[in-house]
């Protein structure tokens, strides 16, 4: 049963009601400070990965192998968050987007916190980084649903014409919370070697209490998605959310995984795999707090790059916006890992700023609307979190440690690493080939965007005169396919 949506999917926007304004920009608030926090931390714990856990909480015989385990702990987050996808996102299609992401804040948060209260290998010996990877599950566990949650959160919020720029307002949060945490970061690294290494790294993941507290007060007070109500008035609400999407949305899931390869390793790989490459390469002369400005320009690009991104996807198309990120990306990469062994830290850092602030953005402005955008509604919280959550691991976790890994095996060879990043980008830019135009499509449908039928793939997943490109084209672009005479037949019963 498909059923009409509120607000969100009309004409008007938020202007057309008062009420549904406020919420709107409640929402938005609402997940943009959740995703500050998630990316704050992660963006701290990488940096600190590459420049003070592996000499605090490992053994030193050999500091290549120390900064590989300590990249193993940052992927063991990775590791758990599908775990959270999957339990939290079934809560989240049974009981609301609301009540899952106060519970992921909350989790995630309280767990970064206890962070900068953990004693060090010389202080606890190897309970230190046993300790260490504890938290890090239970960050990740939590944070395994928290991006998913908010970009359902605002996707159903957002009015249809301008779902692409509304859906990527909250994930300026990313770029916020990136940008603190270099920010912070690059202060830190002015302290003295002493009081950096026993006290001062501390601070940041202490001070992320106080981002929870904020956050739990907003969502407190945010009412639910109209979606989400929409259902719960016809009933619709699935009781089985995993057997669904294994069932019927399992075709979006592979390819929401493949959306996310370059976007995310991309991402991981400027923010944290990038300066430890360099600090390799130069050795003592490396100014860590220096470098760390690449990751803040970046993030400080990102702020207008990914709205920007959003809002092309609503005039030119999802998949036209996101291919171009990726085109970028792949075609970036080589020179990129290139330049860094040139030793220069002013090329350095225009290369991350630039990986992250253009490539990656250009990727993640389009996304924010177009996972949830593939998934039905019956689904789509448990969908959005398991496509996103295992693309992490794959991507996000795995270039950490791999990455470290190459560089330690090959001498810190570029070329390595730029095909390494160039592979991701691929597979992202061959996934956008996989997928129909999600453009404006109902978010109340409980039926998935990949999938299916010349017929289903041109109802209400491609503008009307969308410059002659067919549903046959759609349908020829993906394989997933059932039976054409059974799609004709339950569109004339629609209809």
């Amino acid at each position: 049963m498909t059923t009409t949506s509120a607000a969100p999917n009309g004409a008007d926007g938020p202007s057309a009601d008062p009420n549904y304004a406020k919420n709107l920009q409640r929402a938005t608030l609402a997940a943009s400070i959740g995703s500050a926090l998630e990316y704050f931390d992660f963006a701290l714990y990488g940096l600190a990965t590459a420049l003070i856990f592996n000499v605090l909480f490992f053994p030193q015989g050999d500091p290549a192998m120390a900064t590989v385990a300590a990249f193993a702990t940052f992927g063991v987050g990775f590791v758990a968050r599908p775990f959270g996808g999957l339990f939290f996102g079934m809560l989240g299609d049974r009981l609301g987007r609301k009540f899952v992401l106060i519970v992921t804040i909350l989790l995630m948060g309280g767990a970064s916190t206890l962070i900068g209260v953990l004693p060090t290998y010389e202080m606890a010996g190897i309970w230190a980084p046993i300790l260490l990877v504890v938290l890090r599950l239970l960050q990740g566990f939590g944070a395994g649903a928290e991006q998913a949650g908010a970009t359902v959160l605002m996707a159903e919020y957002a009015p249809t014409k301008r779902r692409g720029f509304f859906s990527a307002l909250p994930f300026i949060g990313i770029q916020a919370g990136t940008l603190l945490a270099a920010v912070v970061f690059s202060i830190l690294t002015t302290l003295p070697e002493e009081a950096l290494m026993t006290w001062g790294w501390r601070i940041p993941f202490l001070a992320s209490f106080a981002l929870i507290i904020l956050a739990v007060v907003i969502r407190a007070k945010l009412e639910e998605t109209p979606t989400f109500v929409e259902m719960e008035k016809h009933d619709q609400v699935s009781e089985h959310p995993v057997r669904e999407l294994f069932r019927n949305g399992f075709p979006g899931v592979l390819v929401g995984i493949g959306l996310r390869m370059g976007e995310n390793g991309g991402s991981y790989m400027f923010q944290g795999l990038a300066l430890t490459f360099f600090v390799a390469v130069v050795g003592p002369d490396a100014d860590k707090g220096l470098l760390t400005w690449g990751v803040t320009i970046g993030s400080l690009i990102g702020v207008f790059s990914v709205p920007l991104a959003g809002a092309l996807s609503d005039r030119f198309g999802r998949r036209k916006v996101y291919r171009a990120g990726a085109l970028f990306l792949l075609v970036y990469s080589i020179p990129a890992w290139w330049a860094l062994p040139l030793q220069s830290h002013a090329l350095a850092i225009a290369v991350i700023a630039v990986g992250i602030g253009i490539a990656v953005a250009t990727m993640l402005g389009p996304q924010c609307a177009m996972l949830p955008e593939l998934f039905g509604s019956r689904h789509r919280y448990l969908g959005v979190a398991m496509a996103r959550e295992i693309s992490a691991v794959l991507a996000g976790g795995l270039a950490g440690v791999l990455g470290a890994y190459l560089i330690a095996i090959t001498d810190a060879n570029w070329l390595v690493l730029g095909l390494y990043m160039a592979v991701l980008a691929a597979i992202t830019l061959a996934s956008t080939f996989l997928v129909p135009e999600t453009l404006r499509r109902d978010l109340t449908r409980t039926d998935d965007a990949v999938k299916i039928s010349s017929v289903e793939a041109g109802d209400d997943v491609w503008l009307a005169g969308s410059q002659g490109t067919g549903a046959s084209t759609v349908a020829a672009r993906t394989s997933f396919t059932v039976d054409a005479e059974a799609a004709r037949a339950e569109q004339a019963v629609r209809h």
